[in-house]
C-alpha cells in the first residue's frame, strides 16, 4: 500500500513539473510569431497565461498585425476580454491606436456593446471623439445598435455629440434611421441638433421617415423638429408614401395638417407607386370615420377636377386619362375597405353607415357624372338630327348653336363656381366645322369613354363582387345609341374603357354583335390580361411543383381519381401550376398534362356519368342532362367538370368539348330566348317559329304551356309555367 502511494506521488510530481514547464514557455523573439501565440489566449481572456508569457518577454504590445493592422488591444476590446484588455493597458498598450480602417479599440468595444471594456478604455484616456475612415465615432456605433445604456456613460466624456461622419451624418441621424427611441431621447437630452442636415440636406426627421420609424418621428416632431426637404426637394412625406409607411404618414399629418392635401394631391403623380399610396391612405382612413370621409371627399374632388380637365380639349388626353383612372381606383380601394369598428355589425366591413350613405361623401363626382350625361344627351340629339337629314353634308347651324349654347352655359356656371368648364370655348367658336356631330364624336369619344369607365368603377365599388350597379345599367341603357356609336367607330374602346361590356352579362347582350365582330385574338388577349389583373399574385408562369402537389391519377378510373385529387387540392395551388403523373408511370411534364386534359374532355361527356347529352343540331355539341340526378354524385361531378374547364382556360390548355349556345349563355348569365332552342333541336325550333309567324286560331293544335320529356323511357309532362298543363296556347298568348 505504501509502495503504491509512493508511485502515485512520483507521477503527480512529474505532472506538476510538466504543467509548470508548459505555462512558462517563453514567447518567440519576433513579434509576428509571438502575436499569433498570444491572440487565441487573449480571445479566450486567459489573462494569467498571457501575463506569464509577457512577464520576461520583449514583445511590443502595440504591434499591429494582419491585413487590417490591429493590435492585441483591438482583439481584446472586440471580444470583450476585460482582464486581458486591462493587462495590455497596464503594459503600455495605446488605447487610441487606429487600425487600417481608422477604428480604435473603443470603436470596436462600442460596436459590439462591450460595456466593461469601454469603461476600462475610458479610464486609460481613450479618446471618444476619434473618427474612423468613414467619419464614425464610438457614439455613432452605439447609435447604430441602439445601446442607450452605454451611450449614457459615453456622452459624459464627449464635448460634441454632433460629430459628423463622411456623409455629414451625426449619431442622431443614425439612431433615427434605425428607430432607436431611447437612444434618440438620450442624444437630444445631450444637446444633439434636431434639425441638422447631412451633406444632401437630409435631417433626422427625414431619416426616420425614410425607414418608416413612426415612434422616432413622433419624438422628433414633439421636440420641435422642422418639416424640411432635402436638396433634391424630397420631403419626409414623399419618403413615407414611397415606402408605404401609413403609420408614419399619420404622425406627420397630425403635426402638420396641411400635409393631408399634399398627400391627396400625390394620387395624381405617376412617380409614386399606386399600391404604396393605397397602403398609406388605407391606414389613415381606418383611424376614424372622420378621416375616412375626409379622404373620400378629397379624392372625389381631385378626381372631379381631373375629369373635367379630361373633357377639355385643350388638355393632354393620355396624362389626364391616366390621372383620373388612377385616382378613381384609389378612391374605390379606400371606399371598399371602410373604417373598421369592433362595435359595429350593421354595415360593410364593420361600418355602421350603409354603403350608399357613405358614398354620398363623393358628391363632387356627381358634377362630373352630370357633365358626362349632358354630353351624351347632346351627341344623341345631334345623331338624331343627322338621321332626319341624311342628305345634308355640311354642318348644321342648329348643331353649332346647340353646342355653343351648352359651352356658354358651362362657362357661366364655371365662373359662378357651380360647374367646371368642359371644353375650351375658343376652339369651338373659332372652328365652326367642329360643331358637326362626326367631329364631336371624333374629338370626344376617347375622353368621354375614359370618364364612363371611371363612372363604372365608382358604381361597381358600391356593389358586392360579381354584381353590376343598377344605376350604371340604367345609364348604359339610357345612352345605348351613343355608346354603340362610339364602339362601332372605334371597337378598341371595348378593351380600353368599356370593360363593363365584357364583365356584365346584363349589358353584354346589348353589344354582342359588336363584340363578336372583334378579332378573336384581341378578345383572348383581353381575357388573359383581365384574368392576370384579377389575380395579382399570379404571373402566369408555371412554378416548380412540390412532390406533395402532384396529381397521381389512375388510368383505369381517370374520372373518379381525378375528381378526388382535384377536390383535395386548393385553388391557389392549382393556379400556380399543374403536375400530373399516372399511377405506375414515370412520365411527367406538360405533355402528360395535355394528355390528362384530353382524356378528361372525353370522360366528362361520357354517357355513363349522365352529366351531358348530345344535342340534335347535327353538330357535336352538348348540354346538361336533365336526368343527371340518376347519378348520385352528379352535383360533385358537375362541379369537377367546371373546375377542369376553368383550369384549362387558366393554363391555356385545349379541351375537346363544345356546348350548346344556350348553355354558354347560362354560364355567362345572358338571358336565353326561344331562338336558342335551334342549337339543341333545329326541327323543334323551326316548328316554334312557324307558330309565331302564322295564325293558329283555327288550326286546333290543342297545345298547352307544357312539354313532354322522356325520363328513362317514360314520358312525363312538365309545366312551363304554374298551371301550364291546363292553359291552351292561343293566337293571343302564343
Amino acid at each position: 500500500m505504501e509502495r503504491a502511494m509512493e508511485q502515485f506521488n512520483v507521477q503527480l510530481s512529474r505532472l506538476t513539473r510538466s504543467l509548470r514547464r508548459a505555462r512558462t514557455v517563453e514567447l518567440p523573439e519576433d513579434n509576428e510569431t509571438a502575436v499569433y501565440t498570444l491572440m487565441p489566449m487573449v480571445m479566450a481572456d486567459q489573462h494569467r497565461s498571457v501575463s506569464e508569457l509577457l512577464l520576461n518577454s520583449k514583445f511590443d504590445v502595440n504591434y499591429a498585425f494582419g491585413r487590417v493592422k490591429r493590435s492585441l488591444l483591438h482583439i481584446a476590446a472586440n471580444c470583450g476580454s476585460v482582464e486581458c484588455l486591462v493587462l495590455l493597458l497596464r503594459r503600455g498598450a495605446n488605447p487610441n491606436y487606429q487600425d487600417i480602417s481608422g477604428c480604435t479599440p473603443l470603436h470596436l468595444a462600442a460596436r459590439n456593446g462591450q460595456k466593461k471594456c469601454m469603461g476600462r478604455l475610458l479610464e486609460y484616456n481613450a479618446d471618444v471623439n476619434i473618427c474612423n475612415n468613414e467619419g464614425l465615432t464610438a457614439i455613432h456605433w452605439l447609435a447604430v445598435n441602439g445601446r442607450t445604456e452605454l451611450l449614457h456613460d459615453l456622452v459624459q466624456h464627449v464635448s460634441n455629440v454632433d460629430v459628423e461622419d463622411a456623409m455629414g451624418q451625426t449619431a442622431l441621424h443614425v439612431a433615427c434611421q434605425n428607430g432607436h427611441k431611447t437612444t434618440v431621447l438620450c442624444l437630444l437630452d445631450s444637446g444633439a441638433d434636431i434639425n441638422r442636415p447631412n451633406v444632401s440636406g437630409a435631417t433626422p426627421l427625414y431619416f426616420a421617415c425614410s425607414h418608416g420609424q413612426r415612434d422616432t418621428a413622433q419624438i422628433l416632431l414633439s421636440r420641435g423638429a422642422k418639416y424640411l426637404a432635402d436638396k433634391n426637394g424630397i420631403t419626409p412625406l414623399d419618403l413615407c408614401v414611397q415606402g408605404g409607411y401609413g403609420e408614419t404618414c399619420e404622425i406627420l399629418i397630425q403635426h402638420h395638417g396641411r400635409l393631408f392635401q399634399t398627400l391627396i394631391q400625390m394620387t395624381q403623380s405617376e412617380d409614386i407607386k399606386e399600391n404604396m399610396l393605397r397602403q398609406v391612405l388605407e391606414h389613415v382612413s381606418q383611424q376614424s370615420h372622420s378621416h375616412y370621409q375626409r379622404i373620400l371627399t378629397s379624392l372625389a374632388e381631385v378626381a372631379t377636377t381631373n375629369g373635367h380637365k379630361l373633357l377639355s380639349l385643350s388638355s393632354s388626353y393620355e396624362a389626364q386619362m391616366k390621372s383620373l383612372l388612377r385616382i378613381v381606383r384609389i378612391f374605390c380601394h379606400v371606399f371598399h375597405l371602410g373604417p373598421s369598428s369592433p362595435n359595429n355589425d350593421m354595415g360593410y366591413n364593420g361600418n355602421k353607415t350603409a354603403r350608399n350613405q357613405v358614398f354620398k361623401t363623393a358628391q363632387p363626382l356627381e358634377l362630373l357624372w352630370h357633365s358626362l350625361d349632358e354630353w351624351l344627351v347632346l351627341i344623341s340629339t345631334e345623331l338624331d338630327r343627322d338621321q332626319e337629314n341624311p342628305s345634308s353634308s355640311s354642318p348644321s347651324r342648329s348643331s353649332s348653336s346647340e353646342i355653343a349654347s351648352l359651352l356658354l352655359k358651362q362657362r357661366e356656371a364655371d365662373q359662378s363656381g357651380k360647374l367646371p368648364l368642359l371644353l375650351d370655348p375658343h376652339i369651338v367658336m373659332e372652328t365652326e366645322a367642329y360643331a358637326d356631330v362626326e367631329d364631336v364624336i371624333s374629338m370626344t369619344a376617347n375622353r368621354l369613354s375614359a370618364v364612363i369607365q371611371a363612372f363604372y368603377m365608382c358604381c361597381s365599388c358600391q356593389m358586392p363582387p360579381g354584381m353590376t350597379s343598377p344605376r350604371f345599367i340604367e345609364f348604359v341603357c339610357r345612352h345605348d345609341e351613343v355608346l354603340k356609336c362610339f364602339v362601332t367607330r372605334n371597337p378598341k374602346i371595348i378593351f380600353n374603357h368599356f370593360h363593363f361590356l365584357l364583365e356584365c352579362p346584363e349589358l353584354m347582350s346589348r353589344f354582342m354583335h359588336i363584340i363578336k365582330g372583334q378579332p378573336f385574338k384581341d378578345r383572348c388577349e383581353w381575357f388573359y390580361e383581365h384574368l392576370l389583373a384579377s389575380q395579382p399574385d399570379s404571373d402566369m408562369v408555371h412554378r416548380p411543383v412540390n412532390e406533395n402537389d402532384i396529381l397521381l391519377i389512375h388510368r383505369e378510373s381517370i374520372f373518379r381519381s381525378s375528381c378526388e385529387m382535384v377536390s383535395k387540392s386548393t385553388n391557389e395551388k392549382l393556379k400556380q401550376g399543374i403536375a400530373v403523373r399516372f399511377h405506375g408511370e414515370e412520365g411527367m411534364g406538360q405533355g402528360v398534362v395535355r394528355e390528362w386534359f384530353d382524356i378528361l374532355s372525353n370522360e366528362i361527356i361520357n354517357p355513363d356519368y349522365a352529366l351531358f347529352t348530345q344535342s340534335a343540331d347535327g353538330w357535336t355539341t352538348f348540354q346538361p342532362n336533365s336526368n343527371s340526378s340518376v347519378n348520385p354524385d352528379h352535383l360533385n361531378y358537375f362541379r369537377f367538370a367546371g373546375q377542369i374547364l376553368g383550369l384549362a382556360l387558366y393554363h391555356r390548355q385545349l379541351v375537346n368539348i363544345y356546348f350548346t349556345r344556350s348553355f354558354y349563355k347560362h354560364i355567362l348569365g345572358i338571358p336565353v330566348n326561344y331562338q336558342d332552342v335551334a342549337s339543341i333541336d333545329p326541327e323543334y325550333a323551326k316548328n316554334l317559329q312557324w307558330i309565331l309567324d302564322n295564325d293558329i286560331s283555327d288550326l286546333g293544335l290543342e297545345l298547352t304551356f307544357s312539354v313532354e320529356t322522356d325520363v328513362f323511357g317514360a314520358m312525363e309532362e312538365v309545366p312551363l309555367k304554374p298551371g301550364g298543363t291546363s292553359i291552351l296556347v292561343t293566337q293571343d298568348n302564343k
